[in-house]
């Protein structure tokens, strides 16, 4: 990957029945547009346009997003989206930040952006994901707002975010060689380790141990994490195998192991028994241990194996939509027809029936869920059941499109 600050990225084929934005942070980047909008109409005409593949090559520079994009008749725009770039003071943030948890790093180095890794860079004073006004519109078709054109934009990079989240960060300012060397910079190790104490054979121990002394206190937690030893031989590294990650990897794992001794006392649990039997079955334990969770909670193993698909979606808030059928009322409901109305054209808009927060499409095996925060959860029949299909989104029609593609995989 070169470092340059501009990347091109060919223009898709059309995605029809196909839904934008599978990932979490894909999700968000539509939020932002979907919530700052004025005209909805618009919106709606920019996803049409972006499913009808009328995006462009998409060029992507700190600060802006470009592609040229045609009207149903062809007459091409030239639509820009600009974001505010982070200043150098909110990188050095955002790095220090990074380095204190080994997770942040992997997930970075596996081209992923867990929740958890931009929730800690908010509360560093660092937003890397765009939020209600932050994407300001762009076009030659004299729009002073978001019009087709830039929606139809968003649309198509929140494609590419699902790919890879750093076009977000060449966006914020930083390309991704310049990020990973900032990273490398700030984990060297030092060329002094310090020298290694030594121990007892454990067998030895263990067979001693009517006669040894009884243990020492255990010492108090350094101020800083300890040094892992230097991989840095003679001798070549198997292939495939690069020892600069592994110190890498190694220095960052024992800095997060610092970090949660430090904080263990403040450590709160607040889910549920029934939720937290869900993420212990996501570290595929063993089927005995599944056993014990899926009981413990008042589960089969088939429910359990339901909660587990929702979990991976979703977390809590996926699990909810799975388990829990709720009536709509009020405001919600207001909102929730109104999104169903202008998600379609008239001619493309499927028959729902409605029971509860569940919208079922007449003569398919595809549903809708609502979910308590507003946002639209794909479903699909597998089996008799009625099984999640995807991650949340704002957008029902892009929802429907999810699930109807799992089908079509199915």
């Amino acid at each position: 990957m070169s470092d340059e600050t501009e990347r091109t990225f060919a223009a898709y084929p059309p995605a029809h029945g196909r839904g934008f934005a599978q990932s979490w942070w894909g999700q968000a980047w539509l939020k932002a547009l979907e919530d700052a909008a004025l005209d909805t109409a618009q919106v709606k005409t920019g996803r049409r346009l972006a499913r009808a593949g009328a995006v462009g090559a998409v060029s992507v520079r700190p600060g802006r997003i470009t592609a040229v994009v045609q009207d149903r008749d062809r007459t091409p725009h030239r639509a820009d989206v600009l974001l505010d770039q982070l200043s150098d003071d909110q990188w050095d943030r955002f790095l220090d930040m990074t380095v204190e948890r080994a997770g942040h790093v992997a997930a970075l180095l596996d081209r992923d952006m867990p929740p958890h890794l931009v929730e800690d860079a908010a509360a560093a004073g660092v937003e890397l994901l765009p939020g209600m006004g932050d994407l300001e519109p762009e076009c030659d078709c004299g729009a002073w707002d978001h019009c087709g054109h830039t929606a139809a934009l968003c649309y198509q990079v929140a494609r590419l975010l699902d790919e890879d989240p750093f076009v977000l960060l060449l966006m914020r300012g930083r390309g991704e060689r310049a990020l990973l060397d900032a990273l490398q910079d700030r984990t060297a190790v030092p060329d002094e380790a310090p020298a290694l104490r030594e121990g007892v054979d454990a067998a030895e121990a263990y067979a001693a141990g009517d006669i040894l002394p009884p243990l020492p206190a255990l010492p108090d937690l350094s101020e800083e994490p300890g040094v892992p030893p230097s991989l840095d031989t003679e001798t070549p590294a198997p292939s495939g195998v690069d020892p600069a990650a592994l110190e890498f990897l190694a220095a960052r794992t024992a800095a997060q192991a610092h970090r949660l001794l430090a904080e263990q006392d403040a450590f709160e649990d607040e889910s549920t028994v029934a939720q937290d039997a869900v993420r212990l079955a996501a570290g595929t334990p063993e089927t005995a241990v599944l056993e014990r969770l899926a009981e413990g909670s008042g589960r089969t193993m088939e429910e359990l194996a339901l909660a587990l698909r929702a979990w991976r979606d979703g977390g809590v808030a996926a699990l909810d939509v799975l388990e829990e059928e709720w009536t709509v009322g009020g405001e919600a409901l207001a909102r929730a027809r109104a999104a169903l109305d202008s998600a379609w054209d008239e001619e493309e808009r499927p028959s729902l029936r409605a029971r509860g927060n569940r919208w079922t499409v007449v003569g398919s095996s595809s549903q809708l869920r609502l979910g308590r925060d507003g946002r639209w959860w794909p479903y699909r029949k597998e089996r008799g059941r009625w099984v999640p299909a995807g991650g949340a989104v704002q957008d029902p029609a892009t929802a429907l499109a999810t699930a109807q593609e799992a089908l079509e995989i199915g």
